[in-house]
């Protein structure tokens, strides 16, 4: 019977380029930065690495969508190198398949980089493959703020809430995704925005407004995994943070019981509290409000970070827009979500978001974030959103730590 990972597989390093518009560097450049940083940060050399992934969703770097360009820009020997894509989660993705690899002893230590050059495209928003004409299996009733603004109205209405008081709490989701923000170095956005000018932003798709969505950005980033003695044998884990590990990383896709069976009301993501479910029971979490310490999740737009809050589980159903208000999730609540600024400041170059929420949670669990370090964290949440709310793709990871 399958018994999960926890505390199998820990993180010897990890790597991150600033999130931004990289007009001078190809991927290739930004795949070397994050790689080089995680190395270091490691202390092995590169041919300690038996295989690697890259998660790489809408660009096109891939030589007939191979990983072969990983294995090119970094110069790794000739190890087993492969691309995933997995829409939104794909970052995380890749993480999940060299956590797995490492757990199962296929090797001993594995690679997972996670880059994305999106305004390269030249389009505004994500550029599906369809350059905006929605008729996939992603988007295949709208564009992108279309969908999650009709996640906005389906919670108001299921929740009686007035549509002026979610406005409000979602302009604090955004507010305090900027405050925060504005201490990250490798955020793409670093000011703060205030809640006046949130609120009278221009409207994308009602309810949604302009400070309502994040942006579109380059970036990469990079982990190294290994087991627990190896990272120990690197001099890991010998001060009083300990090593990271990695207590449990899930994954739930859509299977069409949305789009088909009239069974769902449009206000929630189920997937999200699938994948919650799991990682919580792989973690041996049970009381997630107590336990958690921190989270990085998927604000693609600040409703999704709304309806994100009660999908995991750390507010009651109906009272996340008060917990908001309340400041439960700002840096300094209970709960920060977002600490280093999220999606909303980072933007979401796709292929690196996820790795991008696990370097965030690394660096709060080791004590070395900076302006942004939280007093007490034992554990920290990465959360991915991809596709639609009626069809998606929804990870969840929990990172902690192992003494």
């Amino acid at each position: 019977m399958a018994s999960g990972i926890r505390d199998r597989v820990v993180i010897a390093g990890m790597g991150c380029t600033t999130f931004g518009e990289h007009w001078n560097k190809g991927a290739e450049d930004l795949m070397v930065e994050a790689f080089e940083e995680a190395v270091a940060d490691a202390g092995i050399d590169r041919e300690a690495i038996e295989a690697a992934w890259i998660g790489n969703a809408l660009d096109d770097i891939n030589v007939g969508n191979s990983a072969l360009p990983l294995a090119f820009a970094l110069r790794l020997k000739t190890i087993p190198v492969t691309r995933v894509e997995n829409m939104c989660a794909t970052g995380t993705e890749a993480l999940r398949a060299a956590v797995y690899a490492v757990a199962a002893g296929a090797c001993d230590v594995a690679l997972a980089l996670g880059v994305e050059k999106l305004k390269d495209t030249g389009y505004g928003g994500l550029p599906l493959r369809t350059k905006g004409v929605a008729n996939d299996l992603w988007m295949p009733y709208g564009s992108a703020p279309g969908t999650f603004a009709q996640l906005a109205g389906a919670y108001a209405a299921k929740h009686g809430i007035d549509a002026a008081d979610l406005k409000r709490a979602m302009a604090h989701v955004s507010w305090k995704s900027h405050v925060n923000g504005a201490k990250s170095p490798k955020a793409h956005l670093r000011k703060e925005v205030s809640m006046e000018t949130i609120l009278k932003a221009p409207l994308i798709a009602d309810p949604l407004g302009l400070f309502d969505c994040c942006g579109v950005s380059d970036g990469a980033a990079c982990a190294i995994v290994t087991t627990p003695d190896i990272a120990r044998g690197l001099g890991k884990g010998l001060g009083k943070s300990g090593l990271v590990t990695v207590k449990a990383i899930q994954l739930s896709a859509s299977n069409g019981w949305e789009s088909q069976y009239g069974e769902w009301d449009g206000s929630y993501v189920r997937n999200t509290r699938e994948a919650a479910r799991r990682a919580y029971a792989e973690a041996g979490v049970r009381d997630p409000r107590g336990e958690i310490s921190l989270t990085e999740v998927h604000d693609c737009f600040s409703v999704t970070e709304l309806v994100t809050m009660e999908d995991l589980g750390l507010s009651e159903e109906g009272r996340a827009p008060a917990d908001i208000l309340d400041g439960r999730f700002d840096g300094s609540g209970a709960i920060p979500c977002q600490v280093d600024g999220g999606l909303k400041c980072f933007g979401h170059p796709v292929g690196a978001s996820g790795l991008r929420m696990a370097y965030e949670v690394y660096n709060q669990l080791l004590g070395r974030a900076g302006a942004r370090q939280l007093g007490k964290v034992d554990f920290g949440l990465t959360h991915n959103l991809g596709g639609a709310p009626y069809s998606s793709v929804a990870a969840v990871s929990i990172l902690g730590r192992l003494g």
